[in-house]
């Protein structure tokens, strides 16, 4: 009974350690290709759809407050969102651009 635990021990510490490595360096790779890459190209679209606001554009908010650009300076936007209506936002705060094809879509 004592050999048999013994030899189980022995089993699970004695693995080879290049192999445990390359392992945890593939799980890695696989993480990050499912998980971090696809975020990265998220977050680099959404700012560079915020760094090329026009005053016009439809915009939503994080909040999802639909709006159009009312004025543009370097870190806030102004949003009209009704008439006489004008909302500040910092530019991070606009979460979609809406173009043709998303506005027809909407309806």
């Amino acid at each position: 009974m004592t050999n048999t635990f013994t030899t189980l021990a022995q089993a699970a510490q004695g693995g080879d350690p290049m192999r445990t490595i390359i392992m945890f360096g593939i799980l890695f790779v696989v993480m990050w290709v499912v998980m971090i890459r696809p975020q990265q190209k998220r977050q680099k679209e959404l700012k560079a759809r915020q760094e090329s606001l026009k005053v016009g554009d439809k915009v939503i908010t994080i909040g999802g407050i639909h709006a159009s650009v009312n004025s543009i300076s370097e870190k806030t936007v102004s949003l009209r969102v009704a008439d006489n209506t004008f909302v500040k936002y910092d530019r991070s705060a606009i979460a979609t651009v809406l173009t043709k094809a998303n506005e027809k879509s909407d309806k």
